[in-house]
């Protein structure tokens, strides 16, 4: 039998995997997080309080209806394309003197919409475009 005295090894606990689990793990945690999303975003539309309306000769007002029909000078314009629109203000502006383009849209209208006319207003040389706005009294438009 073997009597001998032997040095007995003290046990140790080996971090190592520990730390490499709880990197994983935190990774893991960083990849999977969702971040607060807007669900909806909160628009206050602008109101405009102008003073009582002035009457311009050389004002071209084109509306801009929901479903994308456009008006011109309260007649209905040919077609919702660009070029039919630029043809449209070319002859609405015929014979004015520094015309200006009211943009009179719906509040459900498309953006695009709104950027058609812009864009038909550009290729037709009329620069000064402005938006029409509900008089308000201090409360958002919906």
């Amino acid at each position: 039998m073997n009597f001998r005295q032997g040095t007995r090894d003290e046990p140790e606990i080996n971090l190592i995997p520990f730390i490499d689990i709880l990197l994983v793990v935190l990774i893991f945690l960083m990849l999977t997080t969702t971040y607060s999303k807007f669900k909806e975003l909160q628009v206050n539309l602008p109101v405009a309080d102008a003073q009582t309306p002035r009457q311009n000769p050389n004002e071209i007002i084109v509306a801009v209806a929901s479903d994308g029909r456009y008006a011109i000078n309260r007649e209905s314009a040919d077609g919702t394309s660009v070029d039919s629109l630029q043809r449209a203000l070319g002859v609405a502006a015929s014979g004015m003197k520094d015309p200006v383009v009211i943009i009179s849209a719906d509040a459900a209208a498309t953006h695009q919409s709104v950027i058609n006319v812009m864009d038909a207003a550009r290729r037709a040389g009329l620069v000064q475009i402005t938006f029409a706005t509900q008089q308000g009294n201090g409360r958002s438009g919906r």
